[in-house]
């Protein structure tokens, strides 16, 4: 005991206990060096929290590592916006290597708040408020409490990662919590600046990035502002779920239209770019995997085999139609874990709604464009508009054929159940009626429809 108690122990302890404060990420302490010119990074987070967000926190991140700086300050207003993307965000500043600041320039609700709460320090403008950070549905309504369960928990474990009050933080989600001083209304909080201040929520007031630096007492710095390549500022567009949306909708639109036409024209082209351009920037941030595509790849060709191969429209068919939207909706969903289905059930609801909305919404723009397309003069030039009677002169080039009907002739392939035909020294086109024929055998005509004869065997 008196060894522990001895005054060089005692000095050690202090010693390392002080280093630890001084160098902890986010003691602002630790930039009080006035020879030191600190290297700022800055980046905007003023949109609502969605999945291009994500892609400019990563990549702001990653680009604020590679450069070394000291502190990494984010200028927010945000209302808020998804609750997985704001999630991913929050992780990723909780375990950051460098400080992470954040000045809130008039909001940080919902989504943004949770973000803000995982900076290690935060500063406002007057007149700036954060909170009301209640889980609800598009509509603005409150989603049942599992749900908010799970942000109540998301906030506490948050705000104890930064020292921040835990009570406060689940106040700001379930309007049900009552704190003495801060709230006993009923209402969820939501903080003022200067409240937020008073209850240690917040570092302090400001009125511009230069200002934070100021108020934290940062003299000497060197601000670097974050600027999105063109290839970022292509993949923040194109994972923007509207137009994720009108892609699906390209997609399933182009495949219907070539279904409606013969051979391969504009329509598959446009599908087939929609898709590359669907899952080119999912498959770079790591969303997207090779399974979705491979599922998604699959399902064309079975509609393909089912429409072209296989009389009628049945399993395959079905079976294609499903893999294609389950394609599209997992391509848009990021597993939690290495495995291939280790996937938030939620996200995926959304995004098999997501698709199948705009699937339905593609199809029925399809429906209405075709029947414009092909019922009116203006565009004869793609239909036949009109219908070729033969009491107004109409013929079939091919009429010689209907009086061919009771002819017998040999089998010239095998009908499987269509094949060539030999009647007279002269070969034609012809299908069996029923089973299959064998090369050589006696068929009889029995009919002549859409151009196409139909045979039988003879006994």
């Amino acid at each position: 005991m008196n060894k522990l108690l001895s005054p060089s122990f005692i000095i050690l302890f202090f010693s390392l206990f002080i280093t630890r404060c001084i160098f902890a990420k986010g003691d602002k302490s630790f930039f009080h060096d006035p020879e030191k010119t600190y290297k700022v990074y800055t980046f905007d987070i003023k949109e609502n929290i969605a999945p291009p967000v994500w892609h400019l926190v990563k990549t702001a991140l990653k680009t604020a590592n590679e450069q070394e700086v000291d502190l990494i300050l984010i200028h927010m207003n945000t209302y808020g916006g998804m609750l997985e993307t704001a999630d991913s965000i929050r992780t990723a500043i909780l375990h950051s290597p460098i400080s992470v600041w954040v000045f809130i320039d008039n909001n940080a609700a919902s989504a943004g708040a949770l973000i803000s709460i995982a900076c290690d320090s935060i500063y406002m403008r007057s007149g700036a408020n954060i909170g009301a950070a209640t889980v609800v549905d598009q509509m603005g309504d409150a989603v049942p409490d599992k749900y908010q369960s799970y942000m109540r928990s998301m906030m506490r474990s948050t705000a104890e990662a930064k020292g921040r009050d835990q009570r406060i933080a689940e106040g700001m989600v379930d309007p049900r919590i009552k704190i003495p001083g801060v709230s006993d209304s009923g209402h969820v909080i939501t903080f003022t600046t200067s409240e937020a201040i008073r209850h240690k929520f917040a570092e302090g007031q400001a009125e511009s990035l230069e200002d934070v630096l100021k108020v934290a007492g940062i003299n000497n710095y060197k601000i670097i502002k974050h600027h999105l390549s063109f290839v970022d500022r292509i993949i923040r567009f194109l994972i923007n779920p509207i137009v994720s949306g009108i892609l699906i909708m390209i997609i399933v639109g182009g495949i219907y239209f070539e279904l409606q036409t013969p051979g391969v024209g504009f329509p598959l082209a446009a599908a087939i770019t929609a898709a590359l351009l669907y899952f080119a920037p999912l498959y770079i941030e790591g969303i997207a995997t090779h399974w979705e595509i491979i599922i998604f790849i699959v399902g064309v060709i079975l509609i393909a085999v089912e429409i072209f191969v296989l009389p009628g429209f049945g399993v395959t068919g079905v079976l294609g139609i499903i893999m294609v939207l389950l394609g599209l909706a997992l391509g848009m969903v990021g597993s939690n874990g290495p495995e291939m289905w280790n996937l938030p059930f939620k996200e995926l609801i959304v995004a098999l709604f997501t698709v199948i909305i705009a699937s339905f919404v593609s199809l029925a723009i399809s429906f209405w464009i075709s029947r414009k397309l092909f019922t009116t003069s203006r565009f004869g030039e793609l239909a036949l508009t009109t219908t070729q009677d033969k009491e107004i002169g109409y013929t079939s080039a091919m009429a010689s054929y209907e009086i061919m009907i009771g002819a017998e002739g040999i089998a010239k392939t095998i009908l499987r159940p269509s094949g060539k035909i030999e009647i007279e020294n002269e070969t034609y086109d012809a299908t069996a009626e029923t089973g299959f024929i064998e090369k050589g055998d006696k068929v009889i005509v029995t009919n002549y429809i859409n151009a196409q004869l139909f045979v039988r065997k003879l006994p």
